[in-house]
């Protein structure tokens, strides 16, 4: 479990999904026994002493109006799509339940930033610039490749890294149906690599929730 300051207050928690239950238990110790809320994003906990938790469903799981449905959902194995991207470096992958079963990862040289100036810091920024975009171009030609087949299969797709360069590789015509899947989700990941896919797959099936306490 993980925990990290939120913005406007309080702090987002994220919770496997087999231990949801323990957690919600544990909230109702602390602040007493709560009232279940059913929101778009998945169930609103209110507790008698104003705290709350709002528990998002993970990319591709259904929401629920209470509780052991919700963990049930949250827990239950199903398809996800995988997409990282920053600069110089993409992983794509394919997960059923905790298991990736389709991986590639690609490197490109993207050149680092230089402290020249005048002509020949813009020369650099555009051979860097090209660099970047012959990266993402690279980066939709795997998607195309190894994602797109199984868009059907898919209950989301969730992407991390640089929001700018997933977009950018989604804006690719032919990964219409992928960018479809996507889910609101984009994980805080490093530079792309096969571990960094492995564990992105725990991260895409947690149950975000944002803990407020009360005032």
């Amino acid at each position: 479990m993980s925990s990290r300051p939120a913005a406007g207050g309080g702090r987002w928690v994220e919770v496997d999904p087999t231990r949801v239950a323990r957690w919600v238990e544990g909230f109702a110790d602390r602040h007493g026994p709560p009232t279940t809320t059913i929101e778009g994003y998945g169930l609103l906990l209110a507790a008698p002493d104003g705290a709350t938790a709002e528990l998002h469903a993970p990319p591709g799981a259904p929401v629920t109006g209470d509780v052991p449905g919700f963990v049930a959902a949250a827990a239950a194995p199903r398809r996800l799509g995988l997409l990282l991207a920053r600069k110089g470096a993409v992983a794509v992958g394919v997960a059923a339940g905790d298991e990736l079963t389709v991986s590639k990862v690609d490197t490109r040289y993207v050149q680092g930033r230089t402290a020249a100036g005048g002509w020949s810091q813009q020369r650099f920024a555009r051979r860097r610039d090209n660099q970047a975009k012959a990266a993402l171009g690279d980066a939709a030609e795997l998607a195309v490749r190894l994602l797109l087949p199984q868009a059907a299969t898919l209950a989301a797709l969730v992407c991390g890294g640089d929001r700018r360069a997933v977009d950018t590789v989604l804006a690719d015509r032919r990964l219409a149906p992928l960018a479809a899947r996507r889910a609101d989700r984009l994980l805080d990941v490093p530079e792309p690599r096969h571990a960094v896919l492995v564990a992105s797959i725990a991260a895409a099936r947690a149950v975000r929730i944002l803990v407020r306490d009360p005032a």
